[in-house]
């Protein structure tokens, strides 16, 4: 038995190697200086593309080069001396979405795909399918507001690259659909 539990340490230490890593703590709008309180320290089976405890002095007194989202792990690359905002090749979109169109917790920093809505008719031809298909718009939301009124539209901004700002804002009764964390590709 002592064996075992010996055996279990060992693996389990080997297969659970952790690291400190930077979180963010609270949400930060692009451009503003990154401080202390803005993150917290967690423990996590990380390799690269964080910013470990250590580089923490990389980190804060940055600004924000794009939205941070709180409970997200920070980025190296999420922090700079430059904070344009939307970056180079990106442009913001806000889509009225009607109720419905988009998932009740839908929230910032969230990768998704945005469609046009059904266009009431009932039927889809293979010429709409076509359309449909080749208007699918993906991004990343920045912004969810609330309606202003019960039952009216929310709006909701997202960061899409610039060829596809004007198609995306160009779509009738948009659709957001929340894209798997895993492919990252549009439906």
């Amino acid at each position: 038995m002592v064996v075992s539990a010996v055996g279990f340490t060992l693996v389990a230490q080997a297969v659970g190697e952790r690291e400190r890593v930077l979180v963010l703590a609270r949400d930060v709008p692009a451009g503003r200086v990154l401080k202390p309180g803005d993150v917290r320290v967690v423990e996590v089976a990380a390799d690269v593309g964080v910013v470990s405890v250590g580089e923490r002095s990389t980190a804060l007194g940055r600004r924000a080069r794009v939205p941070l989202v709180a409970g997200a792990l920070l980025a190296p690359g999420q922090v700079g001396t430059s904070a344009a905002f939307p970056p180079k090749g990106f442009s913001q979109v806000a889509l009225a979405v009607e109720p419905g169109g988009a998932p009740p917790e839908l929230g910032r920093g969230e990768r998704v795909a945005v469609l046009a809505g059904p266009d009431g008719a009932g039927a889809v031809n293979d010429e709409v399918k076509g359309k449909a298909a080749s208007s699918v718009v993906a991004g990343t939301v920045t912004g969810v507001r609330e309606p202003e009124s019960a039952g009216g539209p929310r709006v909701v901004t997202v960061l899409v690259e610039t060829g596809a700002a004007r198609r995306a804002a160009q779509l009738e009764h948009p659709r957001v659909v929340v894209l798997p964390a895993e492919g990252r590709e549009a439906p």
